[in-house]
């Protein structure tokens, strides 16, 4: 599943479109490297958002089958690092 797409899933951007627009800006890293929105998640991956104040690390424990998921669903698919 491609990254922009992933993060929409799970619930963690609201669109795919800022998505998009975070990773273009390269506020998403993937196992510490940039990526372009085409990059497949796999499961196992270290997901890095940056925010303007703070920033979190997920990792990714499963990728979900269809277009988007409940937000009571997230913790099956990610979990946040400290």
């Amino acid at each position: 599943m491609r990254i922009d797409s992933f993060l929409n899933a799970v619930n963690l951007t609201k669109r795919r479109a800022t998505a998009q627009d975070m990773i273009a800006h390269n506020a998403v890293l993937i196992n510490g490297a940039t990526v372009k929105p085409s990059h497949v998640v796999r499961v196992g991956d270290i997901i890095e958002l940056k925010f303007l104040t703070h920033g979190k690390r997920y990792e990714t424990l499963a990728l979900p089958t269809t277009r988007n998921i409940p937000k009571t669903a997230q913790q099956n698919y990610i979990k946040e690092i400290t």
